[in-house]
């Protein structure tokens, strides 16, 4: 994988980086796994915006990812790793020994051709998927489960990994890609690997319409705002706009928001760094 620095024909271009897509080896996604996907411009069903900044954008179809992976002991052939308009990460379809078709998120380093299975008695190969207690210590794991048969949740964008450290009874012990480090139960799934892509945090935008493309919209400032507007807001001249916090006052920047009581806090071993 690599990254292209532009040539600055245009302003636009200037400061740009985009993808070298070297890992893509097709550009037809496959129509059988395409559904629609409506946009909500952030509002909810009452048509109130719940979310603001978003909005407009380029129109995609949703490909459907198979996170499960709960067709256990049968092979698939990796047949093209393809970009995905909804993620960072690149898929990968696979074609099974009886002929199905489903998208995995794609593996740093998993080929065409390459043969994966989600098994007890996988090798430890990227790829395939196996439950936490059949995982070697110290693989480098994604696509996690956080409870059997639900489907990868932990460590799905690109680049992004968590390390397999200890087990111990019917738990293993993960250190998750934000540093924590936390209790998992022996029986979920995870994939062997890093994902893929993990360029894209060095990519550079290079001008505002692209984050319009993506269907974000402007954000204004909290600082250059009134005070009826904004904590933040206020002030006279270019007066800073005192503690960060968010629009309703909560702190950012070292402020945990996390319950106290949460009933998941006991499966916590260690905090993610601030």
């Amino acid at each position: 994988m690599s990254v292209r620095k532009l040539k600055p024909v245009t302003p636009g271009q200037r400061f740009r980086v985009v993808n070298g897509f070297d890992a893509i080896t097709t550009d037809k996604p496959e129509k059988s796994l395409l559904a629609p996907l409506k946009k909500s411009g952030g509002r909810n069903s009452q048509g109130k915006m719940t979310m603001r900044h978003r909005g407009g954008g380029h129109k995609r179809r949703y490909r459907v990812i198979d996170f499960k992976r709960d067709k256990q002991d049968v092979a698939a052939t990796v047949k093209s790793i393809q970009y995905d308009p909804n993620r960072t990460a690149f898929i990968a379809l696979l074609e099974y020994a009886d002929g199905e078709k489903k998208y995995i998120i794609a593996q740093n380093g998993l080929q065409v051709g390459q043969t994966v299975v989600s098994s007890k008695t996988a090798a430890p190969e990227i790829g395939n998927a196996m439950p936490l207690t059949d995982i070697p210590l110290g693989t480098i794991i994604s696509c996690i489960e956080l409870r059997p048969g639900q489907g990868a949740v932990m460590a799905r964008s690109a680049g992004t990994f968590a390390q397999l450290m200890a087990k111990d009874g019917k738990f293993v012990t993960v250190k998750m890609p934000s540093g924590e480090t936390r209790l998992i139960l022996s029986g979920c799934l995870a994939t062997i690997g890093a994902i893929s892509n993990s360029d894209h945090q060095l990519l550079v935008s290079g001008k505002a319409g692209r984050s319009r493309w993506l269907g974000r919209r402007p954000r204004t400032r909290p600082v250059a705002m009134n005070p009826v507007d904004h904590p933040m807001g206020g002030g006279e001249g270019k007066a800073s706009g005192g503690h960060p916090r968010s629009r309703n006052g909560i702190p950012a920047k070292g402020f945990r928001t996390r319950s106290k009581t949460k009933s998941t806090n006991k499966y916590i071993l260690e905090r993610r760094k601030k």
